[in-house]
């Protein structure tokens, strides 16, 4: 999630909870927490919401973006009650779609299964359904840290 956004769901300023990492930058190692370059911050567009004129003169650091861990490590570092509650919130809400993301793979594995079982009598069926499932054919553009 990048700071804006975590920032605006906490109730304070980014240039606030930037600060608050920065002094805490040791609770925030590279898989919890990583700045984007000015080539990922053009492919997500949001120069538009910022402000399209030239680089880095409207805004004076690269947004941050910070990973599961690193939003569970913000509670330490924001110590509201406010941030507490959202805090729990977008882990929820992390947990979800990682719930979301593995019956995907089961319903794909029960697929096999049946199409194994029923063959040709179903092959338009099942391969009607397999594309839906597929992912879309042009993938967005993937950012910031890769292992």
């Amino acid at each position: 999630m990048l700071d804006r956004d975590l920032a605006n769901l906490y109730g304070v300023a980014t240039k606030a909870l930037n600060q608050a990492v920065r002094r805490n930058r040791d609770r925030f190692p590279a898989d919890f927490m990583f700045q984007l370059t000015w080539a990922e911050l053009e492919t997500l567009q949001l120069r538009s919401q910022i402000v399209t004129l030239e680089k880095g003169k409207h805004i004076k650091y690269l947004p941050l973006v910070f990973t599961e861990h690193g939003v569970a490590m913000l509670s330490s570092v924001l110590r509201s009650s406010k941030a507490v509650q959202v805090n729990i919130e977008i882990m929820r809400t992390f947990a979800r779609l990682r719930t979301i993301l593995a019956s995907h793979k089961d319903l794909a594995a029960k697929m096999v299964q049946l199409e194994n079982k029923y063959d040709a009598q179903f092959k338009i069926v099942f391969d009607t359904i397999r594309q839906l499932m597929a992912p879309p054919a042009t993938p967005k553009p993937g950012i910031g840290f890769k292992k």
